[in-house]
């Protein structure tokens, strides 16, 4: 049976990709981001809905699955409700407003790591009461992509959820078991870019130099260099990259460095550590890796889909 998903806070379309893979219709993507909504476009064929804050839930197609990688929030606590109410003036009040709405059969969430303390731990309670509240029961977990395949080391909690009323048992959801690491740093990073625009400053260079010596850390050919300052700067070891963030799109010294070529890794290498296809259009500059870091892992999403699909037998 071909199933239905909607694609909320779409990005750049990596929950998409992992369901469309499996045989799903996308009937309903949303992104705020003008600058999203333009790669989107190039890579699915249509522009997401706007700002989801405005659209009636009632106007969003009915489908069996909502994938949604909202962003981490505080609640009002006045009320000390921690249940729906509590989630107004939230970005996910639109994503429990739409599944109780819509009752979809289940649904996907992605989320920083921090959301599992933010706010003394308030935050997650009201997320996981409103669930409840609203009919579904759900699992949670924190994954890390190097365990999944991907060079980054990135923690992200997901959570999958399924209507109550459905003849399935979330018990019997199983997150995807840790892999062995097979992809290093040594096939993301291209040998050579010609490219100027990539090369760092002087001032880069030199700071990378000073903290080369006062840790004593020796280079490889992949070795990167992250959040490089005067005062302090660190490089990855092993096969890893550090985490990739929005900050990237902010400019300065907030893309990793390839020290041994002495430049920015690219769009393109930052998608490859997120998992996307090379086949993947991408733009360039700050608002790329902007997308680029706040975007979702796809072979973990791959992989949770994959195990979400069985466990509802579409």
């Amino acid at each position: 049976m071909k199933f239905k998903f909607i694609d909320l806070f779409c990005g750049l379309g990596g929950f998409r990709i992992a369901f469309e893979k499996l045989g799903g219709e996308c009937v309903f993507s949303s992104d705020i981001d003008k600058h999203v909504q333009k790669i989107y476009k190039l890579n699915f064929g249509e522009f997401p809905h706007g700002d989801i804050t405005k659209i009636d839930a009632k106007d969003i197609p009915s489908h069996d699955i909502l994938c949604a990688g909202f962003p981490c929030q505080p609640f009002s606590m006045a009320g000390r409700r921690l249940g729906f109410k509590d989630t107004r003036g939230t970005l996910f009040f639109d994503v429990a407003r739409i599944l109780k709405e819509k009752q979809p059969i289940g649904f996907v969430l992605e989320n920083v790591k921090g959301l599992t303390n933010h706010d003394n731990g308030n935050t997650l309670k009201v997320i996981l009461n409103t669930l409840n509240e609203i009919g579904y029961n759900y699992r949670y977990k924190v994954l890390n992509a190097k365990n999944y395949n991907v060079p980054q080391n990135r923690e992200r909690w997901y959570c999958i959820g399924v209507r109550k009323d459905c003849d399935i048992n979330i018990d019997n959801f199983i997150f995807p078991k840790e892999e062995v690491l097979k992809i290093s740093l040594a096939d993301v990073i291209e040998p050579i870019i010609n490219n100027d625009g990539y090369l760092i400053s002087s001032t880069c260079k030199r700071n990378i130099e000073v903290h080369i010596k006062k840790k004593n850390i020796c280079i490889s050919d992949y070795t990167l260099a992250y959040d490089i300052r005067p005062s302090r700067c660190h490089f990855t070891t092993g096969n890893i990259s550090n985490c990739l963030t929005a900050k990237m799109g902010t400019g300065g010294s907030n893309v990793a460095v390839v020290i041994k070529q002495e430049r920015k890794l690219t769009e393109r290498e930052c998608l490859r550590l997120m998992g996307f296809p090379d086949s993947y259009i991408i733009g360039n500059g700050y608002q790329a890796y902007k997308q680029i870091g706040n975007s979702v892992v796809v072979p973990i999403i791959s992989r949770l889909a994959e195990n979400f699909i069985m466990l509802c037998n579409f």
